[in-house]
């Protein structure tokens, strides 16, 4: 790959027409939050299985005057959960994370309160500068016109063929006639392209509290989900703020709690400024070893320490203190492997990525899944 610049702006997705549409905001004199949302919602179309309105997620904002706000909209538990509703394969590792009948992964019991798009149309409505009507018309054109399936989004209905074929309405637009679209084929999603209008004339509250909440739990129930209206009417997003470290006279900006990705960065990159890095070189074994220990440290903590907030007291002051990163640091030989009890966790690869910044300061990194 060649480095890209931009003097407008910088619109980077795991799509083209996700970045497309992003640009095309700034190209509209909208700043890098419509952008990040317009590249959104168009991701919901061309990579439907990496993100949806359906969705969970979490966006990081720094503003052209130099602050920083964060949303979490990840999804919630519906109120009729309960700790016993999957039946795991075992009480051990790895198998407790085998539910019977794949009930946790596919199915409408593996669909949580969905946040994505109450935290999307709020961080427009809070920092963007263009109408959700307009940051909406990149994906309802994709949608209504199509587009052309990519390898990647071929090779995932193929993958899931046998599960989606459970889903009629969903099958039908994926795999007309039940044959999974070949790379190449035409990707065409009128009905969620009139979902998309829908959103843009009457905003999230139409999900949350209106017609497509009410259609979207009605379904979800009759094929044995337990999201009601209620659930959808109760969901609220999380404003807080960041959370902040430095590295080498760099400033470093992460997501807090329940996020692991910024309290454990941080620690980690507290543990490793103690080491010469410089000297010892990039990729070489003792930087490699150096990088894996500490590795080690950050995920044991993770597993140790992070959790929802709302349920958990994360200590985010000691995890991100270089007191504490001395006391992590001494555990870490540079001439041997440590054994780390940090039992490696199974997660699901469709999850999506992607930054805006515009020429004002403005910056948007959201990670965002189904």
């Amino acid at each position: 790959k060649t480095p890209a610049t931009g003097s407008r702006g910088m619109v980077v997705t795991n799509h083209p027409l996700g970045s497309a549409a992003g640009t095309e905001m700034i190209a509209a004199g909208g700043n890098a939050f419509d952008a990040g949302i317009a590249s959104l919602f168009a991701l919901t179309v061309v990579e439907p299985m990496m993100v949806g309105i359906f969705g969970a997620g979490m966006s990081n904002a720094r503003l052209a005057n130099g602050t920083f706000d964060f949303v979490n909209n990840y999804a919630v538990a519906p109120a009729a959960a309960t700790p016993d509703m999957y039946r795991t394969m075992s009480d051990n590792w790895p198998g407790y994370q085998e539910v019977v009948d794949q009930e946790n992964d596919v199915g409408p019991l593996a669909v949580g309160v969905p946040g994505s798009l109450a935290g999307w149309c709020e961080l427009l409505a809070r920092h963007g500068t263009l109408s959700l009507e307009d940051v909406l018309q990149p994906a309802i054109r994709y949608a209504e016109r199509g587009f052309v399936t990519t390898p990647y989004l071929s090779g995932c209905i193929t993958l899931t063929a046998e599960a989606m074929a459970r889903f009629p309405e969903t099958a039908r637009t994926f795999m007309p006639g039940g044959t999974p679209l070949a790379a190449g084929d035409r990707c065409v999603q009128g009905e969620y392209a009139d979902t998309l209008r829908l959103i843009a004339a009457s905003g999230p509250n139409v999900l949350y509290h209106g017609e497509l909440g009410r259609a979207a739990s009605d379904y979800l129930q009759s094929i044995g989900g337990i999201i009601t209206t209620t659930d959808l009417a109760s969901y609220a997003t999380n404003w807080c703020d960041v959370v902040r470290g430095t590295y080498r006279g760099a400033e470093i900006i992460g997501p807090p709690p329940p996020s692991a990705g910024g309290i454990q960065v941080i620690e980690m990159l507290n543990i490793l400024s103690a080491w010469n890095l410089k000297r010892s070189g990039s990729g070489t074994a003792e930087t490699i070893h150096l990088l894996a220990e500490t590795l080690k440290v950050g995920f044991e903590d993770r597993k140790e320490f992070t959790g929802d907030p709302a349920f958990v007291d994360v200590p985010i002051e000691m995890l991100t203190s270089m007191a504490y990163a001395g006391q992590r640091w001494a555990l870490i030989d540079p001439n041997r492997a440590r054994t780390t009890d940090a039992t490696p966790i199974s997660e699901s690869n469709n999850t999506t990525h992607l930054t805006t910044a515009d020429n004002e300061g403005n910056v948007f990194a959201g990670t965002h899944t189904l």
